[in-house]
């Protein structure tokens, strides 16, 4: 739960993805990659459709405030971030479908797996860019997605079109100096600052990444004014401004972004509900809990019984609150590398075994489906007050999903 990154093995974890070749090297002598290829296709790779009916639009957004420093990365006098929105769009056949990934963060994750260039298709999302924003239903509640440590973005696309396809506005946040790549618009590409791997380094980012969350708010409420807060003023979708409803306000991340959410939710009492998903507490809030809505999601066995970050963290939160895992899943099964590390088991060279370490069991139909349907009970609940009975104990129709404690 610690981070993305499993213990031992090198380096990158890059949009959720071990390198191969650190991969390769902790194969047992005589293990079997799990279907082992050589083949000079390239190998294509899907992430599950949204479930909603609503179509779906997007557009990525380069913000800067002024008023900070980078504190991750020396000499850079403001901090930048990119965050991309994805809401429910009217006329969106219109409109391209958005990369996965843009094109410089995709070549350099595959550099990063020692994977040649173009071996890999990424998924295409069914995000439209640019496409008008649906108004039908006037201002609609407002989801912010922050990923894991040394992740990007991209690797919570699955969930987030979901709640976009439900009718949400969900922001994604990228952790710039700390994500393995960002890329900003003109082609300049930012890689991690210094990375100590200690816990005082992990608890600035938490801090940098709350701080990063009200800053993006206070952005959110620019555009819902009318403004532009894009860095290069780029054309906004037709009718973004007022679309959002600011009073409800939820957030939830993957592994270092659930640690982000809790403290983000801390902060800024405009977060209205929460989810961690299989993250360690690191900061303030591991001991302080939080006094809103909030809903810890995991691999069986609880963390709550083997995780001290999380045991502080539920005696000490007040609110309504949640503890579910889902059973034989691991780390990984809480993004689309539920999906990927399956798909591209052959061409990084995965054994069986580290496959199983890696998103366990699980089928990953069935883990992704069980994620999405808990996590839009929950903002249902709390956003939209629409109680559908799932948060009050298990479900026969979900019966990997586990409640404690």
């Amino acid at each position: 739960m610690r981070s993305a990154v499993p213990p031992g093995l090198a380096a990158a974890l890059a949009a959720g993805l071990m390198t191969a070749p650190a991969l390769a090297a902790a194969a047992p002598v005589g293990a079997t990659p799990v279907g082992a290829t050589t083949a000079t296709q390239p190998i294509r790779t899907s992430i599950p459709a949204p479930t909603g009916r609503h179509r779906i639009g997007t557009v990525s957004l380069h913000l800067v405030d002024p008023t900070r420093t980078d504190p991750l990365v020396p000499n850079h006098p403001t901090r930048e971030i990119m965050v991309q929105m994805w809401y429910p769009a009217s006329d969106a056949e219109a409109y391209p479908t958005a990369p996965y990934l843009p094109p410089l963060a995709a070549a350099q994750l595959e550099a990063d797996q020692g994977l040649p260039h173009g071996s890999v298709v990424w998924p295409r999302t069914v995000g439209h860019q640019g496409a008008p924003v649906d108004h039908r239903h006037g201002p609609r509640p407002v989801v912010l997605y922050s990923t894991a440590g040394n992740s990007v973005r991209a690797l919570g696309t699955g969930q987030v079109e979901d709640l976009a396809s439900h009718g949400y506005i969900v922001i994604a946040l990228d952790a710039t100096h700390e994500a393995s790549e960002v890329e900003f618009p003109g082609g300049r590409l930012e890689l991690p600052g210094p990375q100590s791997g200690d816990d005082a380094l992990t608890v600035q980012q938490v801090a940098v990444r709350a701080a990063d969350t009200r800053f993006v708010l206070n952005q959110l409420a620019e555009l819902n004014k009318g403004g532009n807060p894009d860095a290069e003023h780029d054309t906004l979708p037709k009718g973004l401004a007022g679309s959002l409803d600011l009073n409800r306000i939820g957030m939830f991340g993957w592994s270092l972004g659930g640690a982000a959410t809790a403290q983000a939710m801390a902060d800024d009492p405009r977060i209205k509900a929460g989810i961690n998903l299989s993250g360690t507490f690191f900061g303030p809030v591991a001991t302080t809990g939080v006094t809103r809505p909030f809903m810890l999601m995991s691999q069986y066995p609880h963390p709550l019984e083997i995780d001290p970050t999380w045991a502080s963290f539920w005696a000490h939160s007040t609110g309504p609150k949640f503890a579910l895992a889902l059973a034989n899943s691991a780390h990984q099964s809480w993004s689309d590398a539920e999906q990927l590390y399956g798909q591209l088991a052959g061409l990084l060279g995965l054994t069986h075994e580290q496959l199983v370490d890696l998103i366990g069991t699980i089928d990953p139909t069935t883990a992704t489906r069980d994620q999405r349907v808990y996590i839009r009970a929950f903002f249902d609940h709390y956003l939209r007050d629409r109680h559908s009975h799932l948060l009050d104990g298990p479900s026969p129709r979900y019966p990997d999903i586990t409640f404690g404690p």
